[in-house]
């Protein structure tokens, strides 16, 4: 490994400190020609070597840092840290077989998504220099795990942003539908269709908090994918349960995945735009004790935050006033540049312009599975928030 970059004044202290990325305005200098995607050697100012990572002169994030050591085997390294990586999955979730695997940044491979379904593993890169070695990954997915189907859904987005294309591809096995158990609920993954990875692990663990929360109670579920937090609450004995989204496909798995698992409650699947829909409801006066809103992002970037923060306040709004007093608002953002505490204000903020008072009684972000890096704010995005309306 003889190329290298050499950082400016202090720009090496974000990476001492734990983080994990160097962008491009933090380089003093380079040993000349890089190609994307190679692993280089990272250097202070004073050229002390700090480690060395995956470089990509086309993107914002020049280094995705991967050790203060000079890696003399990325198999190695890719292989331990992502045999490491399942260790904690199974001893959190050790009745699963599918979760998220592995986490990037988070697990120390930046840059790479690995969610198992089973025997199929789904994969989203967003670093040239995953791209560049990504057969490494599929032979320790192969030996480690006996993978029978890879498969990348990765987000255009990111893609784009490192210079990849975008296209997905089929690196083993086939394209097939999986049936997988989070621990009470089976779903069945359409990977073709479905967002993401097809499935959201991040809200697993707190679809099981909401089972407290809805016995014989009616409940709204808006912006119900796949059908998670309603099948969690009709499992847990919910009367009524109504699912509503805007994507026809979704609405047909939620409807498809409530048969999979024989439920008997009551329930309801409405193909609709979630904010015409609530404001059918305000208009007709009717209202339910547990409502949950879960939506996409409404901030792809901080540009877009003011107008995402309107909408959040707008959304929650209209959910406390088809509330019931005593009754539950179960709110999420995934908006990773609206902060936790400008949520709670938001909430807050929405409550008082309808002359709600409410209690929040919990708080909690992603499922185990995806973990945090204390020194790498970006790894944390996931809000997951419950209110009681007091009147």
């Amino acid at each position: 490994m003889d190329k290298f970059v050499i950082l400016k004044k202090n720009e090496d202290r974000r990476i001492k400190a734990g983080h994990q990325w160097i962008f491009s305005n933090e380089i003093f200098d380079s040993s000349g020609d890089i190609e994307n995607g190679e692993l280089v050697k990272t250097l202070d100012s004073k050229h002390a070597i700090l480690g060395c990572g995956f470089y990509n002169k086309n993107s914002l994030i020049a280094i995705r840092f991967l050790d203060s050591k000079v890696i003399e085997d990325l198999s190695v390294l890719f292989k331990s840290r992502i045999l490491y990586a399942y260790q904690l999955r199974k001893q959190l979730y050790p009745e699963r077989n599918s979760f998220r695997l592995l986490f990037s940044e988070s697990d120390f491979i930046p840059g790479l998504i690995i969610d198992k379904y089973n025997d199929t593993f789904v994969l989203q890169v967003h670093s040239a220099g995953i791209e560049k070695n990504l057969n490494l990954i599929v032979n320790i997915l192969q030996e480690e795990f006996n993978a029978q189907n890879i498969i990348t859904k990765n987000e255009a987005y990111f893609r784009t942003l490192e210079g990849l294309p975008v296209d997905d591809t089929i690196l083993l096995g086939e394209l097939k539908k999986e049936i997988i158990f989070d621990g009470a609920v089976s779903f069945e993954i359409n990977f073709t269709e479905g967002h993401k990875t097809g499935f959201y692990f991040d809200q697993n663990d707190n679809r099981f908090f909401i089972e407290k929360l809805v016995k014989e109670k009616t409940v709204l579920d808006a912006f119900c994918n796949s059908g998670g937090f309603g099948l969690h609450a009709a499992k847990a004995g919910a009367a009524k349960v109504v699912f509503v989204d805007s994507s026809s496909t979704e609405i047909e798995s939620a409807k498809h995945n409530f048969n999979l698992n024989k439920l008997e409650t009551e329930a309801e699947f409405i193909d609709a735009d979630v904010f015409d829909y609530l404001g059918e409801l305000i208009n007709q006066n009717k209202k339910f004790d547990v409502v949950m809103i879960d939506p996409p992002a409404f901030a792809k970037s901080k540009k877009s935050l003011p107008a995402a923060q309107k909408g959040y306040e707008k959304l929650n709004r209209m959910a406390l006033n088809i509330l019931n007093v005593g009754g539950y608002l179960i709110t999420s953002s995934c908006s990773y540049h609206l902060s936790s505490v400008e949520f709670i204000s938001i909430i807050n903020t929405a409550a008082a312009k309808n002359g709600k008072k409410i209690q929040q009684i919990y708080f909690n972000e992603t499922s185990l599975d995806h973990p945090r890096i204390p020194a790498m704010p970006e790894t944390s995005y996931l809000k997951f928030a419950v209110y009681r309306l007091i009147n």
